[in-house]
């Protein structure tokens, strides 16, 4: 599994999955400042990518403009429940890692939801 962390993942986020085992590109220290459609083409020349992300963005790019060919995990959290969102990912990734393509997944504190992409 290959996760693309967009620049608005915290680093504790991606340190933490990359001590699960977790290939981790992180937008941030190699592609800074590039646009989200790079990192959509980034992803989908990656096989098994998921693009992490806060961007509320990457489900326009996917529900409006119908862009496939990606998976996304896509963050919603206040910075005082850092710490909880990242538990909540972490055993996200390790109960369902295989599970986790084709489908934009939205994470909040009190509730996961997946959306199968076609």
């Amino acid at each position: 599994m290959l996760i693309i962390a967009d620049e608005n993942i915290p680093r504790s986020i991606t340190g933490s999955l990359r001590l699960l085992g977790v290939e981790v590109i992180y937008i941030y220290d190699e592609f800074r400042g590039i646009d989200d459609f790079s990192i959509i083409n980034l992803a989908k020349q990656k096989s098994n990518a998921i693009i992490l992300t806060e961007d509320k963005d990457f489900g326009e790019w996917i529900f409006s403009h119908h862009v496939t060919g990606i998976s996304v995990i896509f963050l919603r959290y206040h910075f005082s429940e850092l710490s909880e969102i990242t538990n909540i990912l972490v055993k996200l990734i390790k109960e369902k890692q295989h599970n986790l393509l084709n489908k934009f997944i939205t994470v909040t504190p009190t509730k996961i939801r997946m959306r199968d992409l076609f």
